[in-house]
């Protein structure tokens, strides 16, 4: 037999990870070799265990599993990487591959259609459903027209990486030391956010980013308090 494929899970929720790890484990050709929970920790255990290809969560607990996509683009690494996410299939399948992923798939789908997508990356092929194929083939028809994006599509990936971690309640001082920015650069950042979603203070933006990071979408700002700098 020849040898097995190694796969190492980049993902913080541990009854996922394990489910995960369990289906990989269930193929004769492939193996679950570790698994870490955030960027960093991920970073060190693949110099170890040199794995054929990574699955990673876009929302980890300190950090952005784009983050890791760019980190194994930059540094020239051969590991293809498939990127999981439970929000927005569309707004974030574009910029997982536009940092380097080789494939994107939904958690709610993960479970069915996981095994798959890795033979196919691990193929050397890209991995998308019919889905994401649709719109992001509508989107280069239309040549990504301004008028015609989301709101959230205007934000950059940087936005919406500050976005997200609005909603997860850090504040500004938190944001700048996980993102290695000062104060003022997450302050910016968090204008530019407020500008392009129509937001009109602080307070609204931190209520959408809540229920954004609930519920993946932004037509309700109802959503519970956190703190409100910036």
């Amino acid at each position: 037999m020849s040898e097995k494929k190694k796969i190492m899970l980049v993902e913080d929720h541990p009854i996922f990870r394990l489910g995960l790890a369990e289906l990989i484990n269930q193929e004769e050709d492939l193996v679950a070799c570790g698994t870490s929970t955030d960027v960093d920790q991920a970073i060190k255990e693949m110099e170890l265990l040199e794995p054929d290809l990574i699955i990673a969560d876009i929302s980890l607990k300190n950090s952005d599993g784009i983050d890791l996509v760019r980190h194994v683009k930059r540094y020239n690494r051969d590991i293809p990487v498939l990127v999981l996410s439970m929000h927005d299939e569309y707004l974030y399948a574009q910029r997982a591959l536009h940092a380097g992923a080789r494939g994107y798939i939904m958690k709610q789908e993960a479970m069915e259609s996981v095994v798959t997508a890795i033979q196919h990356v691990l193929t050397g092929k890209v991995y998308l459903n019919e889905n994401i194929k649709e719109h992001i083939l509508s989107n280069i028809a239309d040549n990504f027209k301004t008028k015609d994006k989301t709101p959230m599509d205007r934000l950059t990936d940087r936005e919406l990486q500050v976005f997200k971690m609005v909603g997860k309640g850090f504040s500004s001082k938190e944001i700048s030391i996980r993102l290695f920015l000062s104060i003022k650069t997450i302050g910016t950042y968090r204008e530019r956010i407020k500008e392009k979603l129509g937001l009109k203070n602080a307070s609204e933006l931190v209520r959408c980013a809540v229920h954004f990071e609930k519920t993946g979408d932004i037509e309700s700002v109802d959503a519970p308090t956190a703190s409100t700098d910036g």
